[in-house]
């Protein structure tokens, strides 16, 4: 019954809050002490007794309610990390407070007349009463982060007290020294504390405080200013927060720490609850929040290309004030690296192994933001990046991100997902060990809708590539870019190809070199010019291990014939694009010879229709995404200088959709879904001329390929005349142990496209991090229905 009358007292608290026109005295702790004193109250009944609609009518009509209950929430909050919450009534009154303004705080972010609340002092509210003056009151936010920073490391109540002991001589919480009660073992701690579900609950909720209280970014439209930091996150990260290393520590370590299977016991997640899960989920998106940081802007150019860094960023090189970047930044012992990165693999992995023993294992659903974390480690510690490319152990991480690639190619509402997934393996391309260890052979079976190969890791890639290109949704178009640029950085190193990739990158070369599709947009012709890159590099540096491309190209040797004489005049442009009309399919599939798919896989699912999603900013064009680097004959790698004076190679494109069009990840308009061929060229402003078509195709590097196609065609036409051979093995037996050593033209330098940061995508992580986050925090619903401007919300 107590429940019920508590729900009831508490209810009954709301209204009175909402009907009172009065200001309530911040000193009626009677009427204030109703809302956390004496109630049993779950997040969820705080989420259900606390409408939406009454916040903001007190918001509205009696502000002053609204700010006293705020800070006597704060300031229940304080006392409570001050007295080290001993009792059990203590430890109740902060989290009743903790749930309560969890509720509140995404409204007071929606009004911008009321963003600044926090930020400001309290008139008599200076750290020791009301004795001192004013000047050293801190501002409410202030109080409420280093008092939620305290509580996460509080004794017998989110951490493991070390004395065994009475009340009388607890710790107190000032004096301990919160780096011995880091929550798991890992880096930088070698002591696994013992599992307390009730310490992971408490915590748990703390943490979604805490990520409320961040989350003020969501309400602030999305801007090219970088410099524009999260208040928030900017004070808890900094040297103000005495617990900012052990919780950087016990957030890290507790994601990577973290076993979904359970102790080895397939099925065992059905036997028992697993309270560390949404402890878990909730640090993986804490961590990622605070890492939330614009390394572009350390005084190195922006999109645009002036500087934003001033004058004292460049003398001061220490690394971020943001701590946790810092901390990340500065990991450096190998166990440390193998840990964080066993642990990452073992989560990403998690959902591949549920489909060899289906509901074996308990199923995470957050991939997403581990990928985000897996990409701020790699782009704010270089060595860490290294180190995942020193051994095949990259691979268990290629893997799972196939494999999500894969199976989101159909799904409109996890465009998010492709895109993120395609820049982590944009960011490892640009590095040679990335390519080498793409020839491990690939042996895992893990049923993806793909045909069945046998071949390396380099195949699997090649043919989720294809399968994305070819039978994804319309808005992958603008990633056709980058999946293809990932393809020329592996190629110089892919050893031998198996028959199924080499036929995937031929049918791409014959879908993308159409006259339709070439001159139906400005920058179709791009994706020609990266697969005879890639066919160039394999023939010139990799040609002994590789009969089966070669092959491939002869069977196929039409495509190229047909490009070198590619029509120019008008006439023919037009009859080109008229083709294009009849055929709305922009690739079509039928001569893809996909064979059958693997066992036990399902086709990849279009979103069901109501699926939520948030919307993305455009990403950068991909030569505002990568800088090029020449690859010297020692292996080291030299950045190439942009040519910011000259016309980019594939001649003078119009200024106004040029090559840095930036190309959106989201259609906003369901019209725009007709199979737009190429972002921003659709639109009917541009038309294709002879003076275009001339200036990319006399640079199309057809002349080692065409070398090829005039020594080999003759000798295989030659065999298959005098044995009357219709077999390929034969003619595949000949190529492999024929050379064209001094008869092809001298090998063109190697060229890596190397992603470089830049303060695009890093607007375009904020927005999908947060977009993640929103849609993740359904129970309790945190932010929905709540006027957020850093996306929008959208049904499929």
């Amino acid at each position: 019954m107590g429940s019920a009358d508590s729900k009831l007292n508490f209810r009954k608290a709301v209204i009175q809050l909402t009907t009172k026109t009065q200001p309530v005295e911040a000193t009626d702790d009677a009427f204030w002490d109703q809302f956390w004193a004496d109630t049993a109250t779950s997040v969820q009944d705080v989420f259900a007794l606390v409408p939406a609609a009454e916040i903001r009518a007190v918001r509205e009509e009696s502000p002053s309610n609204l700010a006293t209950l705020c800070y006597k929430a704060v300031e229940k909050l304080v006392q409570g990390a001050e007295s080290g919450c001993h009792t059990e009534k203590e430890r109740q009154i902060v989290l009743n407070c903790c749930r309560l303004l969890t509720r509140i705080l995404p409204y007071i972010f929606e009004d911008p007349d009321w963003r600044g609340f926090f930020w400001s002092t309290v008139p008599g509210a200076g750290r020791g009463g009301g004795d001192e003056d004013d000047e050293n009151a801190r501002p409410l936010a202030e109080s409420l982060l280093l008092a939620v920073a305290d509580l996460l490391f509080c004794p017998d109540f989110t951490v493991q007290s070390h004395r065994r002991s009475t009340v009388d001589t607890a710790e107190d919480i000032h004096s301990i020294d919160s780096c011995e009660y880091i929550w798991e073992a890992g880096v930088g701690f070698a002591h696994s504390p013992q599992p307390n579900y009730i310490h992971d609950l408490n915590r748990t909720e703390l943490l979604k405080l805490l990520l409320t209280c961040f989350s003020e970014a969501m309400y602030l439209p999305p801007s090219s200013d970088s410099s524009n930091t999260n208040p928030w996150v900017q004070f808890f990260c900094s040297t103000e927060n005495r617990h900012a290393l052990p919780l950087f520590t016990s957030l890290l370590n507790v994601v990577c720490a973290y076993d979904p299977v359970g102790y080895g016991i397939p099925y065992n997640h059905l036997l028992f609850s697993d309270y560390r899960e949404p402890l878990v989920e909730e640090a993986a998106q804490v961590l990622i929040v605070t890492l939330d940081y614009d390394s572009s802007t350390s005084s190195s150019p922006t999109v645009d290309g002036t500087t934003t860094g001033t004058a004292m960023d460049d003398v001061d090189p220490p690394g971020p004030d943001n701590l946790f970047v810092n901390y990340l930044s500065r990991i450096h012992r190998e166990e440390d690296f193998q840990f964080i990165l066993k642990g990452v693999a073992r989560l990403l992995s998690n959902p591949l192994v549920q489909t060899y023993l289906p509901n074996s294992a308990k199923k995470i659903q957050f991939h997403q933001e581990l990928l985000v974390l897996f990409w701020k480690l790699c782009d704010f510690n270089k060595k860490f990046l290294f180190f995942v490319l020193k051994s095949s152990d990259v691979l268990d991480i290629l893997v799972p991100i196939l494999y999500f690639l894969n199976d989101a190619r159909a799904d409109q509402s996890r465009v998010g997902l492709m895109h993120i997934g395609v820049f982590i393996l944009l960011l490892l391309s640009g590095e040679r060990n990335f390519g080498v260890r793409l020839n491990k052979p690939y042996s895992v079976r893990v049923p993806m809708d793909i045909p069945v190969f046998t071949g390396t890791h380099a195949d699997l890639l090649i043919i989720v590539f294809h399968k994305i290109i070819t039978s994804g949704h319309q808005r992958l178009q603008p990633l056709f870019d980058c999946l293809l640029t990932i393809v020329v950085n592996v190629s110089p190193y892919l050893k031998s190809l198996s028959m199924v990739a080499a036929n995937k990158l031929l049918h791409l070369l014959e879908a993308f070199s159409t006259t339709w599709f070439l001159f139906s947009a400005v920058q179709n012709h791009h994706l020609v010019f990266f697969l005879l890159e890639v066919f160039n590099n394999i023939i010139q540096y990799q040609f002994d291990g590789n009969s089966n491309l070669v092959y491939a190209v002869i069977r196929k040797r039409n495509v190229f014939h047909q490009l070198a004489n590619l029509p120019t005049d008008s006439q023919s442009i037009q009859k080109g694009l008229q083709r294009k009309k009849k055929t709305p399919e922009p690739i079509s599939r039928t001569n893809s010879q996909d064979g059958v798919s693997m066992e036990g896989s399902r086709p990849a699912a279009p979103a069901e229709p109501g699926t939520l999603k948030t919307s993305l900013v455009a990403t950068p064009g991909i030569d505002k995404l990568t800088e090029k680097s020449q690859v010297s004959e020692d292996g080291t790698m030299r950045s190439l200088e942009p040519e910011s004076s000259q016309p980019p190679p594939e001649g003078n494109l119009p200024s106004a959709v040029s090559d840095g069009e930036p190309w959106s990840g989201e259609a906003t308009h369901p019209q725009q879904d007709r199979r737009r061929l190429s972002s921003a060229s659709s639109s009917g402003q541009w038309t294709p001329t002879p003076d275009w078509v001339m200036s990319w195709k006399s640079k199309l590097p057809l002349q080692t390929i065409m070398r090829l196609l005039q020594v080999l065609v003759p000798q295989v036409e030659k065999i298959c005349i005098d044995k009357g051979l219709t077999d390929e093995s034969e003619i595949l037996k000949f190529l492999q142990h024929g050379t064209l050593v001094g008869l092809l033209p001298v090998p063109h330098p190697i060229l890596i496209r190397k992603y470089q940061a830049n303060s695009g995508t890093a607007m375009w992580f904020r927005t999908y991090m947060w977009g993640v986050i929103y849609l993740r925090n359904v129970d309790p619903p945190i932010w929905y229905d709540t006027d957020v401007k850093l996306f929008e919300i959208q049904r499929v």
